[in-house]
């Protein structure tokens, strides 16, 4: 008789620079011959941030005081707890069904090179969860001299390779970050890094654009518009773009203070541009640095983009893209796995069993660090 294959369920939560909620993904892990994992998605739900509780993040990214810092911690654990709870009870899930929450935070403030901040006290979440929580999972990285980021490449390894050919795995949250997997997840010859903005321009200058418009509903502003081009050209120089991997970015650099310039120079170099045109010039732009990023970073003969996050839900700049890496096929993250906008929050549950089983969870040659590291720090229940 064969031997019972032993499984493992983490609950994954993700907050990201889009700041538009708590994802939250329930996923069953199985260890397989020669390092593989598989993974089965047990449920997943996204929980939006209230207008106040994304006025208060907004805000702390901005600037803030040591009291607003300490109090917004806590209640951000408990808005994580709240949606491991809620994901939990949705998939009938109990405690004792679950080995650990694994939770990203919301980064604060991100400074690659020294120095990384994630808000979401773990305690609280363990407080109310009572079940273990691992968090923090980017400054063991960065102590190690990497960037920290991006981390999913450990789970477009394990988890979303294909077996004969490279394939690049193209997140589009509200950065943008790639990784480029050789064929069957070989950690040899992988690369990734942050290619500039995903949403955060877009959705922050539809916001500014349309007051009470939470982003670009199916890219329909950008479909009706027409992008100034030689605004993406000028905002392409910044030396983020031309800075050799690994590199991360965020909003430290793609800030309120970005998209109100970046809304300046587009009526500036078009007097008459339309709202919609502003937006297109938005989307151009997030296409843009990925074309360019293609071209400059990763090897020839990559045949394949999959698309995932919250911006692969925006026709508008899924054919940009498309257009902008012809002749490489776009294909969307959904047609071949599951949900692409659970797809980060299934990443850090991985990075939570991998820290269960004693594994590292960084990829050395996307982040830079000096090897390999367990990332994480548990908190019991």
């Amino acid at each position: 008789m064969s031997a019972e294959v032993k499984s493992t369920t983490v609950v994954g939560l993700m907050s990201g620079t889009s700041l538009d909620g708590v994802s939250a993904a329930a996923a069953r892990f199985t260890d397989g011959a020669h390092g593989a994992v598989s993974v089965e998605l047990l449920g997943f739900l996204s929980l939006p941030f209230k207008p106040d509780q994304r006025e208060r993040l907004l805000g702390a990214v901005r600037g803030g005081d040591a009291r607003e810092y300490c109090r917004l911690n806590f209640d951000l654990g408990d808005w994580l707890a709240d949606a491991a709870l809620e994901v939990m009870r949705a998939f009938r899930l109990s405690k004792n069904n679950v080995a650990a929450i694994a939770s990203h935070g919301q980064t604060l403030w991100h400074e690659p090179g020294h120095s990384t901040w994630q808000l979401g006290e773990a305690a609280v979440i363990a407080e109310r969860a009572g079940i273990p929580v691992v968090s923090d999972f980017r400054v063991r990285d960065v102590a190690a001299g990497g960037q920290g980021a991006p981390l999913v490449s450990i789970a477009d390894a394990l988890l979303f390779s294909h077996a004969t050919r490279s394939r690049a795995l193209q997140n589009i949250g509200g950065i943008g970050n790639v990784t480029i997997v050789p064929p069957g997840g070989a950690f040899d010859g992988m690369r990734a890094f942050d290619t500039g903005p995903g949403v955060a321009v877009i959705d922050g200058v539809a916001r500014a654009l349309v007051p009470g418009t939470p982003y670009d509903v199916d890219g329909r502003l950008a479909r009706a518009g027409n992008a100034i081009e030689p605004v993406v050209q000028q905002m392409l120089e910044d030396p983020f773009f031309a800075a050799q991997p690994p590199k991360s970015t965020g909003r430290e650099l793609f800030s309120s203070e970005y998209i109100a310039r970046f809304i300046v120079s587009c009526r500036s170099a078009s007097p008459g541009a339309t709202d919609a045109d502003i937006v297109a010039t938005a989307v151009s732009l997030t296409a843009r640095s990925i074309a360019d990023a293609y071209r400059n970073w990763v090897p020839a003969g990559l045949n394949e983009a999959v698309l995932s996050g919250g911006g692969a839900k925006n026709p508008a700049l899924v054919d940009a893209i498309a257009t902008a890496i012809a002749p490489r096929r776009v294909v969307l993250f959904d047609d071949l796995f599951f949900d692409g906008e659970a797809k980060e929050a299934v990443a850090f549950a991985l990075l939570g069993y991998l820290y269960l089983t004693k594994r590292s969870g960084n990829v050395p040659g996307a982040t830079g660090a000096r090897g390999p590291r367990i990332l994480g720090k548990w908190t019991p229940a």
